[in-house]
């Protein structure tokens, strides 16, 4: 089986009481028999080689990890490819270049209907701007993400799709990973 590069993105680890320490993560993909893992943050950012990815991979992160971690939390994968592919695709070039900080990618579970998308759209209070690209919501919050009502779980009941944000800094700093 051809062992390819992975990125997985944990999901809500590290707020509210969900710890998991990224040294602990390390060996446990070691463990798992993943090649090379790395981390990224203390936000659950994962680099490894796999001889699986997708949704097999998710399935199989997400059910060891509640044995290791003792909490459930969602595991969305993408390929080094697939990340390298959003990194591109994304529609808001100016606002990487000029305020990272304010833009936003979230990797989903699955592509968000069109109807979900305009629903989300048309839900927004502010200034922000959201696009999707297969997969991938990008978000603008140029007032700053803090105060902002377009928050994870507004956006997840919207779309209904589960999916976790990196701000482009981070997606940044993991595309130089691979």
């Amino acid at each position: 089986m051809a062992v390819s590069t992975q990125v997985a993105l944990m999901r809500a680890v590290n707020v509210g009481g969900r710890k998991a320490v990224m040294a602990e993560l390390r060996a446990w993909l070691t463990a798992l028999g993943f090649q090379a893992p790395r981390t990224l943050l203390q936000s659950g950012n994962l680099v490894f080689g796999s001889g699986i990815g997708g949704a097999e991979l998710e399935a199989l992160l997400e059910r060891e990890a509640l044995a290791v971690l003792g909490f459930a939390t969602d595991f969305i994968v993408r390929s080094a490819d697939e990340w390298r592919a959003l990194m591109v695709a994304n529609p808001f070039a100016d606002m990487a270049r000029h305020d990272p900080g304010h833009l936003v990618v979230m990797a989903l579970r699955a592509a968000p209907s069109p109807e979900a998308v305009a629903s989300l759209r048309a839900s927004i209070q502010g200034r922000e701007d959201v696009r999707t690209v297969g997969r991938e919501l990008y978000v603008t919050y140029p007032d700053g993400i803090g105060d902002s009502r377009l928050t994870t779980a507004a956006i997840e009941r919207r779309l209904g799709v589960r999916g976790t944000a990196r701000n482009w800094n981070t997606a940044t700093r993991l595309a130089t990973m691979l």
